[in-house]
């Protein structure tokens, strides 16, 4: 089975996925390809241009791969916000899209904690895309204490 999961940064989308895949299951988070790239002390949430530029080709090799044998294992996929048609290639693949969404608020505060204007910018224009595409709220979904 393909889980594509979405939300905006620092929803709880990796722990969504902790608190499901087994060992055997294979895990595409850019957030953890990124790091497995870069040297220690690395940042866990890193948009160096060009750290992300390899790790980008790295997701894109390690989807095309995991797509051929979600029939063998579940493939959870990270994917903050998916294009229309990014999202109908993976209703073709039969994916479950889950979308991950503590509210807005409490995504603010995880990020003004962490101090990233980055990540800032990405749950503004998250939160924009998701209102702009008429979608109905996400339930509001528990994760991990942060």
């Amino acid at each position: 089975m393909l889980y594509v999961v979405t939300g905006p940064p620092a929803a709880g989308k990796s722990s969504w996925i902790d608190a499901r895949a087994k060992s055997t299951d294979i895990v595409i988070d850019l957030d953890r390809i990124t790091r497995a790239l870069t040297g220690p002390g690395a940042p866990a949430w890193s948009q160096d241009a060009i750290h992300l530029r390899v790790a980008h080709k790295a997701r894109f090799a390690a989807m095309n791969e995991a797509f051929e044998v979600r029939d063998q294992v579940d493939v959870y996929l990270i994917h903050t916000m998916p294009s229309d048609t990014w999202r109908a290639r993976y209703q073709r693949l039969g994916a479950e899209i889950v979308t991950v969404d503590p509210g807005e608020q409490v995504v603010r505060e995880r990020v003004r904690a962490m101090r990233s204007s980055a990540m800032n910018r990405v749950v503004t224009r998250w939160y924009r895309q998701h209102r702009a595409s008429g979608a109905a709220p996400a339930p509001v979904q528990s994760s991990r204490d942060w």
